[in-house]
């Protein structure tokens, strides 16, 4: 525990002074700044320190996903991967601080839209006429 808490602190630590050296350097030489891809793994735009609840959206309905392209949808299961990642690692970093981890519920909201999302994949599957696609369909599913 002892290593996790000094690991996710030094990783967190590290993320954040990265990300200021890369974003000075990067103003001394253009006007965009740099984004350091650690920092997606980190809810940093919210203190445990503020009072006003935040209130987060919903999970995707699967009549909603039933409208959306092949392509809308595999885009959409990566971004709720990564937002899955950023809550899981936020989660593990508290609670190696001994910290509440605000807003737990989004983590099943996220994990109902993915399942959500493969549902509806397999159901597309399922109704392909060629068997040789469908069975493809199935395992590029079974693989997320």
């Amino acid at each position: 525990m002892f290593l996790t808490r000094v690991f996710g602190r030094t990783l967190f630590a590290a993320a954040r002074s990265e990300a200021s050296a890369a974003g000075a350097a990067a103003a001394s030489f253009s006007t965009a700044s740099k984004h350091n891809p650690l920092e997606e793994f980190f809810d940093t735009t919210r203190s445990p320190d503020d009072e006003k609840p935040v209130v987060y959206g919903r999970s995707w309905k699967a009549p909603e996903l039933r409208l959306k392209s092949w392509d809308d949808l595999n885009k959409l299961w990566y971004v709720l991967l990564k937002e899955k990642n950023m809550l899981m690692t936020q989660r593990q970093m508290l609670h190696a601080q001994n910290l509440r981890f605000l807003n737990p519920e989004r983590i099943p909201k996220v994990r109902k839209s993915m399942c959500r999302i493969k549902q509806v994949l397999t159901e597309r599957a399922i109704a392909e006429a060629d068997p040789r696609r469908s069975a493809e369909m199935k395992r590029m599913i079974n693989a997320l």
